[in-house]
């Protein structure tokens, strides 16, 4: 693979749609030593394109790779094809059109002419459309519709146009509503898609109708299913693997040329007669090969399943391993990929960077590289995708209703029998978006439970240990002291001196400035092993655990009465305070409790003392 690279632009990147259209795609492209590329703008885990919406995609994914791209209907609002075609690359739409983009469509027109040619042929003359009318290409076979009534002499008659919703299951269903609630006007209706067609026949069943004899039904599009239902869905052929592959040879004439014109090219559908249109019932065609293909599929269908439930225990189940290092892409069918999130948690506008966090299989070097999101997925991912093969590279968002995260690029093969929105990419970018959700979650609880312990133990105010914390570390210096033989420890209490002169002549927030300095002094003098705890106002406790000499505590404590007798600068002024120093040390059948107790005693001692040292003329703090 040397070639260039053509990206396809699609609500989702794998069924028997979409992904079908991708597959014929890949081998046109294949065959002419190009790849491919499958870009998924629906958020992950979305599984209606039709009730989602047109995505609000931005980003310039891949840009820097693409030699043109072909936008899939419902993928992308117009005014990014506007943004694209401004940075120079070609567009082809398929199914819709776009200002200024080249199209490809099925024959709309021709295929629904020739069905409703058929019904006339049966005998039927009051004949309804059901279909999601907001999709251009389903206006397109209405019109069809129309056309061939008006061929032979019958006015289409506007009570029998029914908007289904959607191109799905539910929108046929909600057709069969409102036909029966119009009292089956009605004796044959074409419909959209063959999954409206499948949704309107199960759901006339359900109220008991019987089709064809009280309706014949006909579909769009030659799902596999129709043909195995009761009865056999007659249908219009559309070959979306065909359409893929006039996609990309359309895009190959296109690049490089500057102000082509538009083109549109159309490819032939062909009405597929079976037992639903009211025709005799012909049988299945069971041949060994048709066998062999359909046991194939059932083999991968279960594969799919087997997939998704270990991908959902390995991402979403009770384990330490970080989704980010991307070894759960194992349980998929992709053999290598990797995932980018967007750097410094920005939320991505235009060519945010991403950075890869994980890759699989490692070795690549692809980890901890960074690249603006038109250079993303790596180059090197390209290479690992055996086109020919049936394999490509594909991109989804990894987005929950939270938070973007990023980016997640995976090479495997393209998935065409699973219904869209079921595949492996939409299900993956689902999951590790919930994955990162909840990791992300169970941090900041972990944080926010720091924070409430942090808080529970320490002063709010100098940061240090507070009563409750000082209380287990006295307690843990007791049991020490009484498995150990000759373990002692002292507790000092200290009250300023001044304090209050402090605060009532500089105010309360100079009164704090001077707390902080005081502990921040006090932390300084001391062992790792000891203790400095603020009991609350002008009170502080140190405990230093494992005196290493008799008289040690006399040491610290005329090198903490020391030390903070010393001036402290505050609202650009100098502070004096003195303090008053309580001493009690360790002895057996003593517990921390009576030693504090002791301790305050001494300190109120001390601050006597001080008081009549001072009475007397002294001005040194008292420090016994």
């Amino acid at each position: 693979m040397g070639g260039r690279t053509y990206g396809v632009l699609s609500p989702f990147v794998g069924g028997d749609y979409y992904g079908t259209i991708i597959a014929g795609a890949n081998e046109a492209a294949v065959l002419a030593g190009d790849r491919l590329l499958a870009l998924q703008t629906l958020d992950p885990g979305s599984y209606n394109a039709d009730r989602s919406g047109v995505p609000d995609y931005r980003r310039p994914v891949a840009w820097g790779h693409l030699a043109g791209v072909i936008v899939l209907a419902g993928a992308i609002p117009e005014t990014y094809a506007q943004s694209v075609l401004g940075a120079g690359i070609p567009v082809v739409t398929v199914g819709h059109e776009m200002t200024g983009c080249s199209a490809v469509f099925a024959d709309n027109n021709g295929g629904v002419r020739a069905a409703v040619a058929h019904l006339l042929e049966h005998g039927h003359r009051r004949i309804a459309f059901a279909g999601h009318l907001a999709h251009f290409d389903v206006r397109e076979r209405r019109e069809g519709y129309e056309a061939e009534q008006l061929e032979h002499g019958l006015a289409p008659r506007p009570e029998l146009l029914f908007d289904a919703g959607d191109n799905h299951e539910s929108g046929g269903e909600l057709a069969a509503d409102r036909l029966v609630a119009a009292g089956m006007p009605a004796t044959a209706v074409v419909c959209g898609t063959d999954r409206n067609a499948m949704g309107l026949i199960r759901r006339l069943t359900e109220l008991g109708h019987k089709v064809p004899g009280d309706l014949a039904v006909i579909g769009f599009d030659d799902l596999a299913g129709g043909m195995y239902m009761r009865p056999s869905l007659s249908t219009v052929r559309q070959p979306a693997d065909t359409i893929g592959a006039a996609a990309i040879g359309l895009l190959a004439e296109l690049t490089g040329r500057f102000e082509a014109p538009r083109i549109v090219r159309r490819v032939p559908t062909s009405f597929v007669q079976r037992d639903s249109c009211g025709c005799p019932p012909s049988g299945l065609p069971v041949t060994e090969d048709l066998t062999r293909y359909l046991f194939g599929q059932v083999c991968s269908l279960q594969e799919t399943l087997k997939v998704q439930h270990e991908l959902g225990i390995d991402l979403l189940g009770a384990h330490d391993r970080d989704p980010r290092e991307m070894a759960w892409l194992k349980r998929t069918t992709a053999f290598a990929g990797c995932l980018g999130l967007w750097r410094d948690g920005a939320v991505p506008a235009l060519d945010t960077e991403l950075r890869i966090e994980g890759e699989y299989p490692a070795g690549h070097d692809l980890a901890g590289a960074v690249m603006p999101v038109s250079a993303f997925p790596p180059r090197a991912l390209f290479e690992l995708a055996d086109g020919a093969a049936g394999d490509a590279v594909f991109v989804v968002p990894v987005r929950s209703a939270t938070r973007d995260w990023g980016m997640l690029a995976a090479v495997g093969h393209i998935q065409q029998s699973t219904p869209p929105g079921s595949e492996m990419m939409n299900q993956s970018g689902a999951l590790l978006a919930a994955a990162l959700d909840r990791s992300a979650m169970v941090s900041a609880l972990r944080e926010q439970e720091e924070r409430l312990r942090d808080a529970a133990l320490h002063d709010p105010l100098t940061g240090l240990p507070n009563r409750v914390l000082l209380a287990d570390r006295m307690g843990q210096a007791g049991l020490r002291a009484t498995r150990q033989a000759g373990h002692r420890f002292a507790v000092l209490l200290l009250d300023l001196n001044g304090f209050k002169a402090v605060n009532d002549s500089l105010g309360h927030a100079a009164g704090d400035v001077l707390l902080i300095e005081v502990a921040q002094r006090l932390t300084g003098l001391l062992r790792e092993s000891d203790t400095v705890a603020r009991l609350g106002g002008d009170e502080f406790v140190v405990l230093l655990d494992g005196l290493p000499a008799d008289g040690a505590e006399e040491l610290v404590r005329d090198t903490i009465a020391t030390r903070l007798t010393e001036p402290y600068a505050i609202d650009g002024g100098r502070v004096t305070v003195g303090v008053s120093i309580g001493v009690a040390v360790s002895r057996d059948g003593a517990d921390p409790e009576s030693l504090l107790r002791e301790a305050d005693a001494a300190m109120y001692r001390a601050k006597l003392a001080s008081r009549a040292a001072s009475s007397s003329g002294s001005t040194h703090p008292s420090t016994r």
